[in-house]
């Protein structure tokens, strides 16, 4: 109980992290991006190497504390990662380049477990030597961007107050009628999605199984999700984005009532079709937000719109662990889907209004 407890306050210690958003947003706008993102993986590099120093429980505030490191600093990578493919990239190839990125992260999904599992047959609990070797990752990241040629010019300087520059990014999102209608709709959805964090282990128990044939079905989504990014783009291009998200959605959603069917081969379905619709969702939504920005704010409404994300899925993953100790996993996992359902259909009924959006600015939905 105490190790799930210890797991637990380090994912509130990333979130906690990622609420610096606005101010990493507005550092990614401010500054060259390909140099930032270099100075972030130095960072983070060596942070991690604060690690070496945990040897005994009195030492576990400096886990917390990477973590609330890794959580600010990501801040300030992830939005000028996104500005810098706007830079880089023409229009139309936003949605493959945003696929094939999420192909290689799911790639290293399937692949990950297996490093973990041989890093701790070769290492044992010698944290050390993982940690020198997550620091080394950051290294090879800065000296890859090191190699990228990119004709970037400065950032403008700031034209108003620093309150008004931090908020920028969330009065694009909330004035931008498709990216409202994206946020909205992605938001109510990843407020029950985290449900399935706790479920997943009363359907496996459910099953007859253990809580180690998570590790079986984890590579399904991870080989899902690396199909969801080769076709990602081509369905960016002819549905748009805002279907994209809200296909994705309703692949997800099914998920949530194909894990309550007791089949584990209806189970390893659903954790395919999850990677999917998960990889759609995130393809649509970059792809919305970089077509539909001005790059002067790009950092800022990346970063406005991973916290709204961010905190829902936090808040539903705390929901469903307190909800799973009184509620049975069919019923909360039934109401999942059908939340993430409704979620779809509304984002997949906004087509028309998008399009009137483009001609004519609308006040509301």
């Amino acid at each position: 109980m105490r190790r799930l407890f210890g797991a637990g306050l380090v994912f509130f210690a990333l979130a906690l992290g990622a609420l610096a958003g606005p101010l990493g947003g507005l550092l990614a706008d401010r500054f060259k991006r390909r140099p930032l993102m270099i100075a972030s993986d130095i960072v983070l590099g060596a942070c991690v190497l604060l690690l070496l120093f945990v040897h005994n429980r009195g030492d576990a505030w400096l886990i917390y504390l990477v973590a609330v490191l890794y959580g600010v600093v990501g801040t300030v990578f992830y939005p000028a990662r996104a500005a810098l493919m706007r830079v880089m990239l023409p229009e139309e190839l936003l949605a493959d380049a945003n696929g094939a990125l999420s192909i290689a992260r799911q790639g290293l999904r399937v692949i990950a477990p297996a490093i973990g599992a041989g890093l701790y047959v070769a290492f044992g609990h010698n944290g050390g030597t993982v940690a020198i070797l997550d620091s080394a990752s950051f290294a090879g990241s800065a000296l890859f961007l090191l190699t990228i040629r990119v004709a970037e010019e400065k950032p403008e300087p700031p034209e108003h107050h620093f309150l008004r520059e931090v908020t920028k990014g969330i009065d694009h999102l909330w004035h931008t009628l498709p990216l409202r209608q994206i946020t909205v709709g992605t938001t109510v959805a990843l407020l029950v999605a985290g449900f399935t964090e706790t479920l997943i282990f009363s359907v496996l128990q459910a099953l007859g199984k253990s809580p180690s044939w998570f590790g079986v079905l984890a590579p399904l989504q991870g080989a899902g999700s690396i199909a969801g990014g080769v076709t990602a783009g081509m369905v960016v291009k002819k549905l748009g984005e805002t279907r994209t998200v809200g296909i994705g959605l309703a692949l997800f959603g099914l998920c949530g009532v194909l894990l309550a069917v007791p089949s584990l081969a209806v189970v390893a379905a659903a954790f395919a079709l999850a990677g999917v619709g998960v990889v759609w969702l995130i393809v649509g939504f970059t792809t919305a937000l970089q077509t539909r920005t001005p790059l002067a704010i790009q950092g800022r409404v990346s970063a406005a719109a991973d916290i709204s994300l961010s905190v829902a899925q936090a808040v539903s993953i705390a929901t469903g662990a307190a909800l799973s100790t009184a509620v049975d996993f069919r019923v909360l996992l039934l109401v999942m889907g059908g939340v993430v359902a409704a979620s779809a259909l509304y984002l997949l009924t906004r087509s028309e209004l998008m399009i009137i959006a483009e001609v004519v600015p609308l006040g509301g939905d």
